[in-house]
């Protein structure tokens, strides 16, 4: 079924005197698709939380009905995400990655159009569940492209700029929304307005992508850069079976083990303020329509400035532990999480700034999650490990933030749901202490092996 997103034949090599310009412009060319392509991911991720406030008060929906529709992405995305992974690492990304995009377009563009698309939570589940499959495709490709294109020594730093990616995705859903809703007075333009964008990005993807250094006659980038992790050979640039990937580096792999189990409570934080901001803000604090667009929007892009600040100082200040740098950036979106919760309404400029903050703080910790995950494996188990933390952090927290989140408001009312997202801060700086003697990357991923 897969045959057709094979990797790409390694082409003959090209002379020497044409490596280094190659390689710079292919690595600037191939960053911009896997970074706009993973944006246009994120343009239809959460299009559904917007919607929520309406379905609400048009439809009559119970918030617990919409969390349980929702938690549908999350379900699917966290499956897909380690699924699709074993097979991204045996796929060419420049197809897989646009693919993926489309189908997910094709999905919002249903929810746009079709009125029956919302005429019931079974019918939203099932559309839902096939968008959070299709947004699987989107990270493992991208972690795929990364490891072979940048040397371990770079790494961090594109991964942590790559990261933002989710930011500039998610947080132009907001003025999008509003764009589409002052053209249509329709709200269902949150999904068909994002949903027309994606499919341009998903061109552009395509057309800048490429698959392996070997396939335009490149040389592998370790030997372009010098840099050879520790144990490297030829054999790191054969492909893996898909028990090798899975039983020998994932399976076997006890940090990531502890990674995983700390990313369903990054996740559940992220996600349960994410999904909730629009009706947490319009039914507690009392905020406009429009306000809690641009609420989304500032919680989304404060993400950006955090995980640049995240990336370098894992690198600099903490020399490469990222298990501390996590820690410290729990830490303080517990007290912004605390704040966001206490603060009574008719004071909108703190709840902002509250939401500003965790937005700022919250994307660190899982770009950390996610670097960690590639440096604990070798470079063609990469999509295999990510995808193994993206479902633990799916499947647990992001399904805790849309159904749990949920029924949990309806019962016990928002501030049950606060004591479920701080319990789930501390939660995860539980499970990333043990991860404190990890100091420097497995680059072969048998040193985390035991």
């Amino acid at each position: 079924m897969f045959a057709f997103f094979r990797p790409a034949a390694h082409q003959a090599p090209l002379p020497d005197e044409q490596v280094d310009s190659t390689y710079r412009r292919l690595r600037w060319q191939i960053f911009a698709g896997i970074f706009f392509g993973y944006a246009g991911y994120y343009l239809l991720r959460k299009n559904f939380s917007l919607a929520m406030p309406y379905l609400i008060d048009e439809e009559g929906y119970t918030r617990g009905q919409l969390g349980l529709a929702i938690s549908a992405i999350a379900i699917a995305y966290g499956l897909s995400k380690f699924l699709m992974g074993l097979v991204s690492d045996r796929s060419n990304p420049r197809y897989f990655l646009p693919f993926g995009l489309l189908i997910s377009a094709g999905v919002m563009f249903i929810f746009g159009f079709a009125h029956w698309a919302t005429s019931s939570v079974a019918i939203m589940f099932v559309l839902l569940f096939i968008n959070g499959w299709a947004q699987g495709m989107g990270w493992p490709p991208s972690g795929r492209t990364m490891v072979h294109w940048w040397s371990q020594k770079e790494r961090g730093g594109v991964v942590s700029v790559w990261n933002v990616a989710h930011n500039v995705g998610g947080g132009l859903i907001g003025p999008l929304f509003l764009l589409g809703l002052g053209w249509t007075n329709d709200w269902h333009a949150a999904f068909y307005v994002p949903a027309a964008v994606a499919v341009l990005v998903a061109v552009f993807a395509f057309a800048a992508m490429r698959d392996t250094p070997q396939s335009v006659g490149l040389p592998p980038v370790e030997q372009y850069k010098n840099d050879y992790p520790e144990g490297y050979d030829e054999s790191h640039e054969q492909e893996f079976s898909a028990k090798q990937i899975f039983v020998q580096y994932v399976l076997r792999n006890k940090m990531l083990w502890y990674i995983a189990l700390a990313n369903v409570f990054v996740y559940l934080l992220r996600y349960g303020v994410l999904d909730w901001a629009p009706t947490y803000l319009k039914e507690a604090k009392h905020f406009s329509v429009d306000t809690t667009s641009w609420a989304y929007f500032f919680y989304e892009w404060a993400g950006i400035p955090g995980t640049l600040l995240c990336g370098w100082m894992s690198d600099k200040i903490f020399r490469g532990n990222r298990g501390l740098t996590g820690i410290v950036f729990m830490a303080l979106v517990t007290v912004a999480t605390l704040v966001y919760w206490l603060n009574p309404p008719g004071n909108p400029t703190v709840d902002m700034i509250a939401l500003f903050a965790i937005g700022f703080l919250i994307y660190g910790p899982v770009m950390l999650v996610g670097l960690q995950a590639l440096e604990l494996a070798p470079k063609k188990a990469a999509g295999t490990a990510a995808g193994f933390t993206g479902l633990f952090g799916y499947l647990g927290g992001s399904v805790a933030a849309s159904a749990a989140m949920g029924y949990t408001v309806d019962h016990f009312g928002w501030d049950g749901g606060f004591v479920l997202l701080v319990s789930a801060c501390v939660l995860a700086i539980a499970f990333l202490i043990p991860t404190l003697r990890h100091t420097r990357a497995a680059s072969t991923g048998r040193e985390a092996i035991a």
